[in-house]
């Protein structure tokens, strides 16, 4: 395991649930590498094996935004076994495009289609 005084991490966002959490990560020291580790109620999150935390939080974001976590950003509280308090600025990870967003949602979709029947009667 990392010196959990070395460097921590708290992530913030909203679950799949869209209920607003905030945790801290763990880092775990694993062949050479490490894993971030988030438990959020009884989901425990992993990611593989990474050469540094800060690629590791990055896979754990990825990983949550799969999972249907939103709104994700994460803040340094602790650097070299000194505690930054709130110091240190929020990082703000930009939600990924929903598939119904790349459509364009379900209202332009619906709208489309009336277009197109009314198309196809018309001629």
């Amino acid at each position: 395991m990392l010196d959990q005084e070395q460097e921590k991490h708290q992530l913030a966002g909203f679950d799949a649930r869209e209920r607003g959490f905030s945790r801290p990560i763990v880092f775990e020291q694993v062949d050479g590498g490490c894993q971030a580790i988030l438990r959020y109620e009884a989901t425990r999150v992993v990611t593989t094996t990474q050469v540094t935390p800060g690629a590791a939080l990055e896979e754990l974001i990825r990983m949550l935004q799969g999972q249907g976590y939103s709104q994700l950003r994460s803040q340094l509280s602790v650097r070299e076994g000194t505690y930054l308090g709130s110091q240190e600025p929020w990082i703000e990870y930009p939600d990924p495009p929903r598939a119904t967003e790349q459509e364009g949602g379900w209202l332009k979709r619906l709208v489309r289609s009336f277009l197109r029947q009314s198309e196809d009667t018309h001629g």
